[in-house]
């Protein structure tokens, strides 16, 4: 999946949770700076990174990296 897709995603799903960019990024302990690039598409997802935003939004790697999910 491409970059810009799947930051939209990250970011819908963020949303849905109700949470705010800073939450999320400190909730995950990345920096606001990364998380804003992901979700802008301008950084590519490491699977680190990908875990630790799935767990706290409950969803499943899969679920943020699927869109038929």
């Amino acid at each position: 999946m491409d970059n810009k897709r799947m930051g939209r995603r990250v970011r819908a799903f963020r949303k849905l949770k109700g949470f705010t960019q800073q939450e999320l990024a400190d909730r995950t302990g990345i920096s606001l700076a990364v998380l804003g690039a992901v979700e802008r598409g301008n950084r590519r997802l490491e699977d680190q990174i990908l875990d630790k935003i799935a767990n706290v939004l409950e969803v499943t790697t899969q679920e943020l990296a699927n869109p038929s999910s």
